[in-house]
């Protein structure tokens, strides 16, 4: 019994030192869970296909997120972010280089610090240009039928066969190894990245670098650039750069938006370059109803048959603030070369030299 008396003091001592600590710390669990159907007209292997679309408005994932306050208006944080298809209950596949393995926090895996002077973030995050353009591309770089995929597949040259590796980008939205400064001064964000290379010897090698702002006033405007250098000789193989505006008025939202890719192999020797001009307005035509029209038209200057144009047209419902009903068709009018390079659908599965219709429907929830 005496043991018993002495064990409960000794835990209620433990509670008392571990209670404000756990006070001043925050940890959430956090995701999206998309699911639904998507038909199409034609598929590259010449029939139409109906098939379980995972991720159709926004990405399915999970994740930790927490907080601590260190007191003078500083702060730790941490973001762990893991993507996953529900069709299959798999774990997403990531653009990282061969032999990387399964990734199980491929979106987001690192720790920083805040405050008022802004925030310094390290480990594996989504790079600046990126988060830059979220207020300009037509549809908010949506899971389904947007220019992430141009954006994506311009940064992920070896899909193309190409002999350039950069280990630290995966398709140009998420950075290994990577060093980021965050701030907001006025109406103005912006991010400045950099990823390191690991090369013994070399410190120029395998690095990557990106820098992205936003202007949130009255009208958002939006420029990015991002560039990687080869693993192997440090040639730069990548270039990606974007410039966009948005207007409101009224119910509408009117965007605008241009980004550019250029790849080079791992001699230096350019192999692409593609422009993805999109534009588009939002209608928030009820409470609960926000309906989006969207062109693009993104052709690889390098070869005049990779070439796509593609409308869009979407409702997003909103059920309640947690969850979304959402229907979006997308017409793809495709050259005979046609490629990941200038697809807006996730998958590239449009019938390249003919025109594609896609049907997609589904429900998005967050918690």
């Amino acid at each position: 019994m005496k043991n018993l008396h002495r064990s409960l003091l000794a835990m209620a001592a433990i509670a008392a030192f571990t209670a404000p600590a756990l006070a001043d710390s925050q940890v959430q669990l956090f995701g999206i869970v998309d699911a639904g159907l998507l038909s199409q007209s034609k598929s590259r292997t010449g029939g139409s296909q109906t098939r379980v679309e995972t991720s159709g408005l926004r990405q399915s994932v999970w994740g930790l997120k927490g907080s601590e306050d260190l007191g003078g208006g500083l702060k730790a944080f941490f973001n762990l972010e893991s993507h996953f298809d529900v069709d299959t209950g798999a774990l997403h596949g990531s653009g990282d280089t061969a032999g990387s393995g399964t990734i199980m926090f491929r979106r987001q895996a690192n720790l920083g610090l805040s405050g008022d002077w802004g925030s310094v973030t390290i480990g594996r995050q989504y790079g600046p240009a990126l988060l830059a353009h979220l207020g300009t591309e037509p549809r908010a770089f949506k899971e389904q039928f947007s220019n992430l995929y141009a954006w994506a597949y311009n940064q992920l040259e070896p899909l193309a066969g190409s002999t350039a590796v950069n280990t630290n980008n995966d398709v140009g939205i998420f950075f290994k190894n990577a060093i980021q400064y965050r701030n907001t001064l006025g109406p103005v964000t912006f991010g400045v990245l950099y990823s390191l290379g690991e090369q013994a010897g070399n410190t120029s090698k395998n690095t990557a670098y990106a820098v992205g702002a936003a202007y949130n006033g009255p009208v958002v405007l939006s420029a990015s650039y991002q560039a990687m250098k080869d693993l192997t000789t440090g040639n730069r193989n990548i270039e990606h750069a974007g410039l966009g505006g948005a207007v409101p008025f009224g119910a509408f939202t009117f965007k605008i938006n241009w980004l550019q890719g250029k790849n080079s192999n791992s001699d230096g020797l350019p192999t692409s370059r593609v422009d993805a001009y999109s534009g588009g307005v939002d209608w928030k035509w009820s409470q609960a109803n926000t309906a989006t029209l969207a062109y693009y038209d993104d052709k690889d200057k390098r070869n005049s048959e990779d070439h796509t144009r593609n409308l869009v047209l979407s409702n997003d419902y909103a059920l309640s603030k947690r969850t979304t009903l959402y229907a979006q068709a997308a017409f793809v009018d495709a050259k005979s070369q046609a490629s990941l390079k200038t697809s807006i659908v996730a998958d590239g599965s449009f019938a390249p030299g003919q025109k594609t219709t896609f049907l997609n429907v589904g429900i998005n929830h967050t918690f």
